[in-house]
């Protein structure tokens, strides 16, 4: 049976004219994203959180003809001054996910790609983002690799982030989103058991109807993408990328990890990200 299409789900990081060519691919210019939501604005796109589309999905409520579900990972500072004035513009709305060991701080876990030092929004900001309307949701708390995790650090990783969200912004976090997109079935089935109603993957493809919840399809919106590939992108013709590539590369490099895991356990006695395999 043919998947049932979903909305297109967008995931964004930073919008910033400024990266590290390391980071390129993850930082779209203010500019090229002010004409994206032009674009959505001009063929009568309408947005939804995640979690309002899970919600009326879950219940059979109609979708709007045209819809969009725009994500923002990470949390950046530049979310507040060159996202969300556009996005209030055209009365949009969107997700962003924070990891919480850094709002106030810096993407320290950016080293490889030169990028430490990019400014996160601080609690301030993250409470004002939340009062324009923008839902807030979880990205673990160390923004760690959560499937090589072993099962009870990634359980922290996962509950913990939630708690101090909600303790934080004084509202119920529901919407979860991997870091790096990794997870497995264990994984997913601790984000369930933390509370969320929701989770945020990558896959490279379109969302469907019947796709678990916990694994919900985006579409990655490049930095480096070339000019028309936005609106081809909305319609699923993604030159921008090979998205059967893409979701081949995330499983090989996912055995990769994992592998080298295995390996440093026997060799080592330990574990890069936690104490122990599971």
């Amino acid at each position: 049976m043919p998947r049932r299409m979903g909305p297109p789900i967008l995931m964004y990081h930073s919008i910033s004219d400024d990266a590290h060519a390391r980071f390129r691919k993850f930082a779209v210019s203010p500019a090229r994203f002010a004409e994206q939501m032009a674009y959505l604005a001009e063929q009568g796109y309408t947005t939804l959180t995640v979690s309002q589309y899970v919600q009326r999905r879950n219940l059979g409520l109609p979708l709007p003809d045209r819809m969009v579900v725009l994500t923002f990972d990470d949390g950046f500072a530049d979310f507040q001054t060159a996202a969300l004035p556009v996005l209030k513009r055209y009365g949009f709305t969107a997700t962003r996910y924070l990891p919480t060991a850094f709002i106030g701080d810096t993407s320290r876990w950016l080293q490889w790609e030169n990028e430490a030092g990019r400014p996160l929004l601080t609690w301030p900001q993250v409470a004002e983002v939340q009062a324009q309307g923008i839902e807030c949701g979880a990205h673990s708390h160390q923004h760690l690799p959560l499937d090589v995790l072993s099962t009870a650090r990634a359980e922290a990783e996962i509950t913990r982030c939630k708690q101090i969200l909600e303790d934080r912004l004084g509202s119920e976090v529901t919407s979860f989103a991997y870091p790096y997109g990794y997870h497995r079935p264990t994984i997913q089935r601790l984000v369930r058991d933390a509370g969320y109603a929701t989770a945020c993957a990558v896959q490279y493809r379109r969302s469907s109807i019947e796709e678990n919840v916990f694994t919900l399809s985006r579409f990655l919106v490049a930095g480096t993408m070339v000019p028309g590939a936005f609106a081809e992108l909305l319609r699923d013709r993604t030159s921008q990328l090979n998205p059967g590539y893409e979701r081949l590369r995330a499983r090989l490099w996912h055995r990769l990890r994992w592998s080298r895991q295995v390996m440093q356990q026997v060799f080592k006695g330990t574990e890069k990200y936690g104490a122990g395999l599971t």
